[in-house]
């Protein structure tokens, strides 16, 4: 009831102000009877629509303002189905289509319904009550949370040029003692007066899907305003020199991440090809140790048959020195030689077991020392993991070095047993090699003095030498064990440390790969990236061309004329949502009114 009181009031200040026009005609602005052709130099149109409160079409009429700088006869280009004079009290004509008036110098109003006629933007507005859809007659008076949805888009029927030139902007007039908690995602909330004003804006060739929700209280709410307007205002480019100056640093901050990443992917490549040298040599090097262990049990086989041979030679000679025939003795220089010839073979095959063992050592400690002692902290461990670094690579970073660490860390604790068996084997080959050449000499001594000499003392002398060297013997043969021991000991431990190896070559393979993708992505993002300055720059000239329509000139929402029409503007409003009124059930007295009642009458 309020709205309409308002409503009917705004009306009636309007009519007071407009009558007094109807009602004269200026005579300093009356037609000349000798010209009576008149012109107009431009034409504005306003174009007034009225829509239901759901959106469809109700009403169009148009108001056109001619500026005649040539009083007399005007003939105007549309067709309507009622026309108005809103200037004076003279007639209007329509033929065809076609207007003809008489108009004086000066601003011409007049209106005309085309109520045919369709408006350039489809409008469709639904209402919610607590979630659930509700026709807007029937929300009028109800309490509760309410949300209204309105979606624009363009009608295709009509001339594309309002809907390419034209922005909208939608207003809607909240009371606050109906409707409070006001929010919206694409509204901007004002004050107007004491009411709350919500105002949408749509872009030129742009939908709209805008809502507005509200908790309401015996829901009334005024009819939405929507104006339409050429977007005329030319867009000033702005300086992107910073901003562009600021994406180029980052380019070349990338490029440089790229660079590095390449460098770093060739030094994990070589990492890991020297990785993979020492795992294949650690596994030569435990393929010989564990061909010495095999051979470690005949190695002592043999020598404790030296040793029990060298015993029993020295008690048989003993035992039977008084008793023996003298007669084979001849033999026992070849049995010597034979001895000495076999303690000559072991030593070379004890030098040649050294020289093999040294290479392969050798060739394990330089691997070993190319590890570098680089230590890392936890906490630098830490904070690289929570750096802009690819995460997966940075795991197998830490990875590949606590394998290498373990490697190396087990390398040193087992070092002294491969330090102490190249000295044990040039010592076992000597004392074997000075053995054999011993032996040799006592071959040599008993073939040369065999003539001659005293056999029996000789046969105690050489009896009284073997107990010797089978009492040496024993002492060697006990430190031969000791080395054999050694390298079962170490070929054992080293299995550790190849497995330690080949760990180490598996992480810095997986190293390698994980690199070089990551060196793939940072080359990716430097070519994706490098060209963005140059698109920030065409993708904001290209914005804003699309928004400038500075070079738009009008053309009539009524005809085809272009040349004259300076503005055409879009007024739309919607009906309001009002509660029904209570009948009233008592009898009123009909009173005699008078010009004024009758005259609001009108408005009720």
């Amino acid at each position: 009831m309020i709205m309409r009181i308002k409503r009917i009031l705004l009306v009636f200040m309007a009519t007071v102000l407009v009558l007094p026009s109807f009602l004269t005609v200026s005579p300093n602005k009356g037609i000349a009877a000798e010209d009576p052709s008149g012109e107009y130099a431009t034409k504005d149109e306003v174009v007034y629509g009225t829509l239901s409160a759901t959106g469809e079409k109700q009403e169009i009429y148009i108001v056109n303002i001619l500026d005649v700088v040539k009083a007399g006869t005007i003939v105007d280009e549309g067709t309507y189905s009622n026309l108005k004079n809103l200037t004076d009290l003279s007639e209007m004509e329509q033929t065809g289509d076609t207007v003809e008036f008489t108009a004086p110098e000066g601003k011409f109003y007049y209106q005309g319904n085309k109520n045919d006629a369709q408006l350039p933007w489809n409008i469709k507005i639904s209402y919610l009550l607590d979630g659930k859809e509700i026709a807007p007659e029937e929300l009028a008076g109800k309490d509760g949370h309410v949300e209204i949805n309105i979606h624009t888009s363009a009608n295709e029927s009509v001339d594309k040029a309002f809907v390419e030139n034209y922005l909208l902007q939608i207003s809607l007039n909240l009371e606050p003692e109906i409707f409070n908690n006001i929010k919206t995602q694409d509204g901007m909330v004002a004050n107007a007066g004491k009411n709350k004003q919500v105002t949408f804006t749509v872009m030129p060739e742009q939908e709209g899907d805008l809502s507005i929700e509200a908790d309401a209280v015996d829901f009334e709410m005024q009819g939405m305003e929507i104006a339409a307007v050429p977007q005329s205002m030319s867009i000033e480019a702005p300086d992107m020199d910073e901003m562009t100056g600021e994406m180029k640093s980052l380019t070349d901050a990338i490029k440089e991440i790229s660079d590095g990443t390449g460098q770093l992917n060739n030094g994990v490549s070589e990492l890991n090809n020297g990785v993979a040298g020492l795992r294949d040599g650690s596994g030569q090097f435990k393929q010989g140790i564990s061909d010495i262990n095999g051979a470690s049990n005949g190695l002592i086989n043999a020598s404790v048959s030296i040793d029990e041979g060298l015993a029993k030679m020295s008690n048989s000679l003993g035992e039977s020195l008084g008793e023996m025939d003298l007669t084979d003795l001849k033999e026992l220089p070849e049995g010597l030689s034979q001895l000495a010839d076999g303690l000559h073979q072991t030593a070379d095959g004890l030098t040649k077991l050294n020289e093999n063992y040294t290479k392969a050592y050798s060739a394990l400690d330089e691997a070993m020392m190319a590890i570098p002692d680089h230590e890392i902290t936890p906490d630098e461990i830490e904070e690289l993991k929570k750096s802009d670094a690819n995460k997966e690579v940075v795991d197998q970073l830490v990875e590949t070095y606590t394998a290498a660490r373990k490697a190396k860390g087990t390398y040193a604790e087992v070092n002294e047993a491969f330090v102490a068996v190249e000295p044990t084997l040039t010592k076992v080959s000597g004392s074997v090699t000075e053995m054999a050449n011993t032996v040799d000499g006592m071959s040599t001594e008993i073939a040369s003095s065999l003539e001659g000499m005293d056999i029996k003392a000789s046969l105690a002398e050489l009896q009284s030498g073997l107990e010797t060297m089978s009492a040496n013997y024993k002492d060697f043969h006990g430190g031969l064990v000791s080395y054999t021991d050694g390298v079962a000991q170490l070929s054992h431990s080293y299995k550790d440390v190849h497995s330690g190896i080949v760990e180490l070559s598996g992480g810095t393979g997986e190293l390698e790969s994980g690199v070089d993708e990551l060196d793939n992505g940072t080359d990716t993002l430097y070519e994706s990236t490098k060209d963005m300055p140059e698109e920030m720059q065409k993708e904001v000239d290209q914005m804003i061309a699309e928004y400038d329509k500075s070079d738009f000139n009008a053309v009539s929402f009524v005809s085809g004329e272009k040349e004259k029409i300076n503005s055409v503007q879009f007024v739309i409003s919607t009906e309001s949502i009002e509660k029904e009124e209570q009948e009233s059930t008592e009898e009123e007295v009909e009173e005699e009114k008078g010009f004024w009642e009758r005259l609001m009458d009108l408005f009720k």
